[in-house]
């Protein structure tokens, strides 16, 4: 009647058969159904999870995203898809490069799905939640948009998370529920101050990596936040912290097991704060020159007796960021020199740099509100002239929602345009209107910078003067892809249009808010098929919530409140 069973583990194989006991019966039967009940509690809370990284705004199959997309992952999806696997629950991980069909990635039912984005991400983003939503799924967004944009945000995702620990990934657990119309803006108290290192997030990085086809490289972080505070930088007023040197330590020694030769980006916002704690660190861990590594730090840090050591330790591409010819001498080094004798110091510390380190890219912000007339790009074209291997990164200047502090002042001074998010990606809008310029003016100098550091004159020079190879054909592609050549069209297109085109110049004039054409057909295209999933007003938002906010602070709540932990 009964299989024989022996719970003491030492019995004989006939003391549960059919002689047995009512009462041992029942003594044995009671702590098997509290076992399977327990379980089945166990199954019925854990929950299908997915955690998609948004790396690009659209469907994409151009052989830079095929070739580079992949090593554009971000960290925190990564760290959030490790805690809800660590929180007991099942989770399918993507990093979305533009060639995957999400759809098919993820499980047909899933219960809650994590989303994180930048900016320019934004309104794909927004159509992924609506399709998600339309299963039965709950949807979170994370990441720099949603840290600038929560109002917005929340119209369109249940869950809106700022600073997020894991602590607040379990309270989002935990309570799931759908909040409609308006999600919740939720965020911890700072940023967290450990996160699983490279060995625990390789179950996601791998398969990213996989991706892939040349280039592999591994994101890692030494540090968040930052010590300076450039009043139009997300990270000016979040407190510096150097993460665990020993988990550092332990995920270089593990790449060493899965590369001959590995490559690190390290995505701290300014690396090498504390630079002599770090490079002890990568020393005790790795053998010199045996990693290669990439990191965007200020020329303040960069001293020759540091880049002697950088290179030593397999540095071989720094960004670094110089942003103005009139501002921002203490990240320059420069004090209080600015104009053309800021462009001959810094020229001679990006030269020296690249004694030592192959591949150099140089920062600027183009716009901002002490530059006045041709001088600043006249400048910046002597710079480029005077450092010819550097590979100038040209960002136009914007107003991210609240990132920082700054943005406060462009929306009381009614300066802020309501470009669709899509276009914020520092060089396809420019969504805060000038101070000392027309917006043809400004864009007659933009095209005449961008014209001369993409000459093939200047593409050749740059050539020449880097000595590595991957470096200098890097430099040539970029120039001639969208980064270079491209921008130039865009730039001229955009120019023509504000001629010609009188809608198209009151919308940048600020005087109507009706998107033009060319940029609803620019989403349209970039979105594809996930172009009918955007939501109704997800192309809208209201350019100076930020400063709304300031009225009514508590919109914006800190943390989760009172959740079960039933």
């Amino acid at each position: 009647m009964y299989e024989p069973i022996c719970p003491s583990g030492y019995g004989n194989g006939d003391c549960f058969g059919v002689r047995v006991s009512v009462r041992l019966l029942r003594w044995s039967i009671r702590p098997l159904t509290f076992i399977v009940f327990s379980r089945m509690v166990t199954i019925l809370r854990q929950l299908r999870v997915g955690v998609i990284d948004l790396v690009t705004k659209g469907p994409n199959r151009s052989l830079y995203a095929r070739v580079m997309h992949a090593n554009l992952a971000s960290i925190m999806p990564q760290v959030v898809a490790y805690w809800c696997e660590e929180l007991g629950h099942q989770v399918t991980f993507v990093c979305y490069t533009g060639l995957e069909n999400l759809v098919d990635e993820l499980p047909g039912s899933i219960d809650l799905v994590f989303i994180g984005a930048f900016t320019q991400s934004a309104q794909l983003a927004y159509a992924l939640s609506n399709l998600f939503r339309s299963k039965g799924a709950v949807t979170v967004l994370g990441g720099p948009h949603a840290r600038c944009y929560p109002e917005d945000s929340s119209k369109y995702f249940d869950y809106v998370l700022g600073f997020t620990d894991k602590t607040l990934i379990d309270d989002v657990l935990r309570d799931r529920s759908p909040n409609r119309p308006i999600g919740k803006c939720l965020t911890a108290a700072r940023q967290p101050q450990s996160l699983p290192g490279v060995r625990e997030r390789w179950k996601y990085i791998e398969p990213t990596l996989e991706k892939a086809p040349l280039l592999k490289i591994v994101p890692m972080l030494g540090s968040l936040g930052c010590p300076y505070s450039c009043s139009f930088c997300i990270d000016s007023e979040v407190p510096y912290l150097s993460l665990d040197f020993e988990t550092l330590k332990h995920d270089l020694r593990f790449l060493l097991t899965r590369f001959k030769r590995p490559r690190v980006a390290w995505h701290d916002p300014n690396f090498g704060v504390q630079f002599d704690a770090v490079m002890d660190a990568i020393e005790q861990a790795a053998p010199a020159d045996s990693i290669d590594f990439i990191a965007e730090s200020s020329l303040s840090l960069l001293s020759e007796k540091r880049l002697r050591r950088l290179r030593r330790n397999g540095f071989k591409a720094m960004l670094p960021g110089i942003e103005s010819w009139y501002d921002l001498g203490n990240k320059s080094k420069t004090g209080r020199q600015t104009g053309r004798n800021k462009v001959q110091q810094v020229s001679d510390h990006v030269n020296l740099i690249m004694e030592h380190i192959p591949y150099v890219q140089t920062n600027f912000v183009l716009g901002l509100d002490v530059d006045e007339g041709a001088e600043p790009f006249r400048l910046t074209k002597e710079f480029v002239n005077k450092t010819p291997g550097a590979f100038p990164g040209y960002s136009l200047l914007s107003g991210f929602g609240r990132a920082a502090p700054l943005n406060l002042e462009y929306q009381r001074d009614g300066r802020i345009l309501p470009f669709p998010f899509h276009f914020l990606n520092n060089n396809h809008a420019m969504n805060v209107r000038p101070k000392n310029y027309s917006w043809g003016e400004f864009y007659d100098h933009v095209i005449d910078l961008t014209r001369h550091t993409f000459s093939w004159g200047s593409i050749l020079r740059r050539y020449h003067a880097v000595k590595t190879t991957i470096p200098r054909w890097m430099n040539v592609v970029r120039a001639i892809s969208s980064e270079g050549f491209g921008r130039i069209k865009y730039y001229s297109e955009v120019r023509r249009r504000l001629e010609a085109d009188l809608p198209f110049r009151r919308y940048f004039e600020g005087d109507t808010t009706d998107l033009p054409e060319f940029f609803l057909n620019r989403v349209r295209s970039d979105l594809g098929p996930l172009w009918h999933w955007l939501p109704h007003g997800g192309l809208q938002h209201d350019s100076n919530a930020y400063l709304k906010s300031m009225a009514a602070p508590a919109q914006v709540p800190t943390r989760l409140g009172a959740v079960s932990r039933a």
